[in-house]
């Protein structure tokens, strides 16, 4: 995916209308995720985000199902995270970041998840995300997400990632250059 594009792709009037469908079926098959918040001030919100509805359609594309997972009073944002299941399929088999990636002498991935996120618009969930992610329902039983990862871990060559097994959510290391067929990662989107 690479790097970002500063000339961010708006959608066509059909494009934005089959996105706006997709969250609002979702937006109301999963009422929890966000108790309290009116579809109808969402969306008049999405329709004057330009941009960011692009970010949404990607997440969309890459198999996030993004879905408001909260708001915020004091800045009048809402907060999207990828609400796949699993990690989301078109982003997975990454490494962490562009040093990660540029180290590798062979076998690279495709792309960094970092680079992956900024091209996006997103950023990586953290890990207090990811746990009020879990608390919205059971992701990743079967993959792992990187997760944004302390300076000071990634200095010394390591990366986090998190999954939930055996009804705990975890949070590992790996190397930042090591990717999987299982691992890639969420976003968050505040809008």
């Amino acid at each position: 995916m690479g790097k970002s594009n500063s000339n961010k792709q708006k959608l066509s009037p059909e494009q934005q209308a089959t996105l706006l469908a997709t969250l609002k079926s979702r937006f109301e098959k999963n009422m929890p995720r966000h108790k309290g918040l009116e579809w109808k001030e969402v969306e008049a919100k999405l329709k004057a985000s330009g941009n960011k509805l692009w970010s949404l359609q990607i997440m969309e594309e890459t198999g996030g199902e993004p879905d408001v997972v909260g708001f915020d009073k004091k800045t009048g944002e809402y907060t999207f995270y990828d609400c796949a299941a699993e990690t989301p399929a078109g982003r997975r088999n990454v490494c962490y970041d562009r040093e990660a990636l540029d180290a590798r002498k062979e076998h690279k991935p495709g792309d960094s998840a970092l680079d992956m996120a900024e091209a996006i618009g997103i950023t990586l969930l953290t890990e207090e995300q990811y746990r009020e992610l879990q608390q919205l329902g059971k992701f990743d039983l079967k993959t792992s997400s990187w997760i944004e990862t302390p300076a000071a871990i990634r200095k010394l060559g390591g990366a986090l990632f998190c999954d939930r097994r055996y009804d705990h959510v975890f949070v590992y290391h790996n190397g930042a250059s090591s990717y999987y067929a299982v691992r890639g990662f969420r976003g968050a989107l505040k809008i």
